[in-house]
């Protein structure tokens, strides 16, 4: 498989690692300092960029039928126009939040336990979010996901990072240094507390889990999620 890395960043690095131990080539390395040459002859792209470039990458992959795959946060606001475009041109377009498997399987917790503690108000639901200090965004796309799945099934009407009202969900946001990612769920009652965590031991297991999602892509149109890649969606 051919591979265009677009962002060659510490995460594009353990990517290209991690896809040539498989078999992969990569056949471009896009970063600020070069164009698209070359994109045309890959048979998927792997968009680890940052939020400004992000939108710029996927439209040039998706104008030029290339399926790509995103873990790109903090771009969101575009992810509608990216799947318009996607349908449009009947090309194939994944985006994940977080391509780790531990990850994924912790959203299906998360949603498991969000729905179960729909029906206990006594209990009140937090969470905590760590990243290393060069993260961009805030809070993470992984919390946002996380988040958004415990508002489906709460009282909650939206989440924020600072001075929440009694209809938000709060995220306390964490930048140290060295930490790939912490994500904790916490329901807080009178007599006591239930807490999920998913702590990330390294970068590894994000770069193989989107490797994972471009060798599933290929041959495929449409637009999907890891629940698809690692076949969730009837769980």
């Amino acid at each position: 498989m051919k591979i265009a890395l677009l962002g060659y960043g510490k995460m594009g690095k353990v990517i290209e690692k991690i896809a040539q131990e498989r078999g992969h080539e990569i056949i471009l390395r896009k970063d600020e300092s070069n164009s698209f040459e070359g994109l045309s002859n890959a048979d998927v792209a792997i968009d680890f960029s940052v939020p400004t470039a992000a939108v710029n990458n996927i439209s040039a992959c998706i104008n030029a039928s290339i399926p790509v795959i995103s873990g790109t946060t903090g771009w969101l606001e575009n992810y509608h126009e990216m799947v318009k475009l996607c349908e449009e041109k009947n090309a194939a377009f994944l985006y994940g939040s977080n391509f780790s498997l531990g990850v994924n399987l912790f959203f299906e917790l998360n949603d498991y336990l969000a729905r179960m503690m729909s029906k206990f108000k006594e209990y009140k639901v937090s969470m905590e979010e760590i990243h290393h200090t060069q993260k961009l965004d805030k809070p993470s796309g992984t919390a946002i996901s996380l988040a958004y799945s415990i508002i489906n099934h709460s009282d909650k009407n939206s989440w924020t990072i600072e001075n929440p009202k009694e209809d938000d969900l709060f995220i306390d946001v964490k930048r140290t240094e060295n930490i790939p990612g912490t994500h904790t769920v916490t329901y807080n009652s009178d007599v006591d507390f239930i807490e999920i965590k998913h702590v990330a031991h390294n970068r590894e297991g994000f770069a193989l889990g989107a490797i994972i999602a471009a060798e599933w892509i290929i041959g495929k149109k449409g637009v999907f999620t890891m629940k698809d890649v690692l076949d969730l969606n009837s769980q």
